[in-house]
């Protein structure tokens, strides 16, 4: 961290335990950020907190601190009773935030004995689960695999001490807000256990909410008027939609030693640009929801090392990643959502860091970028688009991802079912259906074996099913037909 990123506040000014210290110093953390120097008071004191802070400011540390002082100058209550009874319980909205949360209380809990558990969904199940029922103190994870071992019995949330929500936003949007509320209902009165609530934006629906499940927590807010990084330089590009590939392989072809992350709105999207990027000599992984949880997990570790240099991703990794040394953001599609923008330029300038964010104004998107700039409060500087930024590209040039991938990744393992006229279905032993014209065909020429020739004897062919019987339609007489012609229709008269 820049020491214009930190404050004169030291770790070493609170009665901090003793073991915290060492683990603080061991991870070179000296000084405070402003939403540690500003939370950490109030936390220790026994306030629930709100906060609010641009991502990449150390929040995370702010909170594990408060959390790990809590448990060591408290006894565990009943610590005799049989069962797993979680003490801390910290929920992230996405896997890949509670995978780095994990790792991060690791470093600042190495000096105790706490046992620390991650639990997300998309692998190791039954590991996760045997984890959990041998007895976690520090459980972190996502809610739907939580809400998935609470309904199995495996833990209790009735002795949870302090609950913790990071990236708030995004946990209480949409469907997260009935788990979140399921949850919190099964712990102890908010009274009775700290509440820290910590997101880069914090909407007034947001806050309503979250404060339902607090006990008067204190709102701590940093620079709330600046909502984009500090050291982030933002610049876009007015361009068509068929010039965005060539623009893009162009300005990274002119970015040495860059660590890039490439954000589009949709997975489909991510797998054209790796396509191109791949075809024209730039390597490149995408991330998505689709991929699975550990290829991302091992793209995230070499994308972090620095062997991959490029990273496509929609906004699945928009949100609480802490990624080191991303020089360049490059939104590919501007984001509908203004929130989401500051997400995504969020992965780079991080705890003090220089970046640069780069965005494409094209004819789909350009309706967001007012929305954009009105949510941070200033304008996107417009960049002129020299015409030797974009690359010649042959369309010929673009990698597509092989089939069998594809079905691999929609297979019935991943719940969904594999279409009729896929070759996989066939495979599985599945019947593949006729197109309507064949079997159209097949009705007006009669059974299969009918087009046979005829044997010897002059009978068809016999087959080795006896052919279904069709059923014939009974014809209804018709309204308009007269007596007379009903009499002639019918059977003759034996008078």
């Amino acid at each position: 961290m820049t020491e214009k990123h930190l404050t004169e506040t030291r770790f070493d000014r609170f009665d901090l335990d003793p073991r915290i210290l060492k683990a603080l110093a061991d991870a070179n953390f000296t000084y405070c950020t402003p939403i540690q120097a500003e939370t950490l008071p109030i936390a220790l004191s026994g306030h629930d907190v709100a906060g609010q802070a641009q991502t990449g400011t150390g929040k995370t540390a702010a909170f594990l601190v408060v959390t790990l002082q809590r448990l060591l100058t408290r006894a565990a209550a009943e610590p005799a009773e049989a069962g797993s009874f979680p003490r801390v319980v910290i929920l992230a909205p996405t896997r890949e935030l509670a995978v780095q949360i994990h790792r991060d209380t690791l470093v600042l809990a190495k000096h105790t004995d706490f046992r620390i558990g991650l639990v997300y969904g998309g692998t190791g199940y039954q590991q996760q689960r045997d984890d959990l029922a041998r007895g976690i103190d520090i459980l972190i994870g996502t809610p739907g695999r939580l809400i998935d071992y609470l309904k199995q019995r495996i833990f209790s949330l009735r002795r949870v001490e302090v609950v913790v929500l990071d990236e708030a936003d995004r946990m209480f949007d949409l469907g997260f807000i009935k788990d979140i509320r399921f949850l919190l209902r099964r712990m102890p009165a908010p009274e009775q256990r700290l509440g820290l609530l910590f997101s880069a934006t914090l909407s007034y629906r947001v806050t309503e909410l979250a404060y339902e499940h607090m006990n008067n927590p204190v709102p701590v807010k940093i620079e709330p008027d600046r909502v984009t990084a500090e050291r982030v330089t933002q610049r876009c590009y007015m361009v068509a939609n068929d010039e965005k590939i060539r623009l893009l392989v162009g300005l990274l072809r002119r970015l040495d030693n860059a660590r890039v992350i490439v954000f589009a709105n949709t997975k489909r999207e991510t797998e054209r640009i790796w396509g191109y990027l791949e075809g024209n000599g730039l390597k490149a992984a995408i991330l998505s929801g689709d991929v699975p949880q550990q290829k991302r997990l091992r793209l995230l570790r070499h994308f972090t090392a620095g062997e991959l240099p490029i990273l496509v991703a929609t906004d699945v990794a928009a949100r609480g990643l802490h990624i080191p040394d991303v020089t360049h953001i490059i939104n590919y599609d501007l984001p509908e959502d203004a929130q989401d923008y500051v997400h995504r330029i969020g992965r780079t300038a991080r705890a003090g860091a220089a970046g640069e964010a780069i965005s494409f104004v094209c004819e789909t998107y350009a309706f967001s970028l007012p929305d954009i700039e009105e949510f941070i409060g200033a304008k996107v500087p417009m960049a002129d688009l020299e015409p030797e930024l974009l690359a010649l590209i042959d369309p010929a040039s673009r990698v597509r991802i092989p089939r069998h991938q594809r079905l691999e990744r929609d297979s019935p393992a991943r719940g969904r079912r594999p279409k009729r006229s896929d070759p996989a279905g066939a495979e599985q032993g599945k019947p593949r259906g006729k197109p309507r014209a064949a079997r159209q065909a097949s009705d007006a020429n009669g059974p299969p074996d009918a087009a046979q020739p005829p044997s010897q004897s002059g009978a068809p062919a016999a087959s080795s099913e006896a052919p279904k019987k069709r059923r014939r339609r009974r014809r209804k007489p018709s309204k308009t037909a007269t007596d007379g012609s009903q009499a002639q229709a019918g059977p003759p008269n034996d008078s």
